[in-house]
């Protein structure tokens, strides 16, 4: 089930997603002793993520017990800024006490194929072996309905068994390595962040259009029995919406 909170500005998304981060950490460390988190790449989270490294934010995580990953990775050095640990290290981890132990970023310093292997056993080591169920997934979506790294008609699309796969993006001729759709899906929660104008006939189409998961991979995604799908979108993104 979709639940779907438009909010009057990009800015008031970005609060709101803040917002729900602190409760749910507080939530999380209370009932499991920690908080695991996969962060987002793309602009979208960018004013998140500076609102997470201020206050009153910055003081109400318990960064000591919140570990941190990543949906998904551009096959980049860790140097470049188009890298997504890059930059949300730059905007959130930098400047923040978060233990260096709890960061476990998409290596790519091997082959993509041999970087979603490592990745996937760096889960299920941290996970114990069980099918990692983290506490919060952060997606965006693109304007062509790609979301993590899954784009329209890639092969990672058809994947059944990795949890993590690496897939060439011929759209921008880069390898990315990313979570597959029955990882993301197996999370406690599962968090869509969609600002903007440009996103609105996208939106429209995946949330309201015909079921085409090809054409518009951020159409799997779908919440398992008991999790829960959240949409936090601006008032432009939502402009194109019956309900």
């Amino acid at each position: 089930m979709n639940k779907i909170s438009v909010f009057d500005t990009e800015e008031l998304v970005s609060v709101a997603a803040a917002d729900f981060i602190v409760d749910l950490c507080s939530k999380s460390i209370e009932s499991s002793g920690k908080f695991t988190i996969a962060l987002s790449g793309g602009s979208t989270p960018d004013k998140l993520f500076v609102l997470l490294a201020n206050p009153p934010y910055n003081k109400a995580i318990d960064w000591k017990n919140t570990f941190i990953f990543w949906g998904d990775e551009r096959y980049l050095p860790e140097s470049d800024a188009n890298n997504n640990s890059h930059q949300s290290k730059k905007l959130l981890l930098n400047n923040v006490p978060v233990p260096a132990e709890n960061i476990f970023v998409v290596p790519v310093k091997m082959t993509p194929s041999k970087a979603a292997v490592h990745y996937e056993q760096t889960l299920k080591l941290f996970f114990k072996n069980q099918h990692p169920a983290f506490d919060l997934i952060l997606l965006g979506m693109g304007d062509n309905g790609h979301t993590a790294s899954l784009f329209p008609h890639s092969s990672i699309l058809k994947e059944k068994t990795a949890l993590v796969k690496e897939v060439f993006v011929k759209e921008v001729e880069m390898y990315r390595i990313s979570f597959t759709a029955s990882l993301i899906n197996h999370a406690k929660n599962i968090l869509f962040l969609v600002t903007g104008k440009k996103k609105a006939p996208m939106l429209h189409t995946v949330l309201e259009g015909k079921k085409e998961i090809e054409k518009y991979p951020a159409q799997m995604i779908k919440a398992e029995a008991g999790n829960h799908l959240y949409w936090f979108i601006d008032k432009d993104a939502a402009k194109k919406l019956k309900k």
